[in-house]
């Protein structure tokens, strides 16, 4: 078990007015997951994410496979 702690980061692209996410993809190699909240609540609640779904929504948002929200 790893005691580290997340090391969160937003995109580059994240000057939106304040709509935006943060991952902390430290935390892939030793626990298989990444750990993603809201930037305006550090906070608040963590979502945690396999590393493999992240990767694919990643990928679908790359492609533009979930058109325009």
């Amino acid at each position: 078990m790893t005691t580290e702690s997340p090391r969160w980061f937003k995109s580059s692209y994240s000057e939106n007015g304040g709509q935006c996410i943060e991952v902390a993809a430290n935390l892939v190699d030793s626990l298989d997951i990444v750990p993603v909240r809201d930037s305006k609540e550090p906070t608040g609640p963590v979502l945690n994410v396999a590393a493999g779904s992240f990767a694919s929504f990643v990928a679908g948002v790359r492609t533009d496979a979930f058109g325009t929200v």
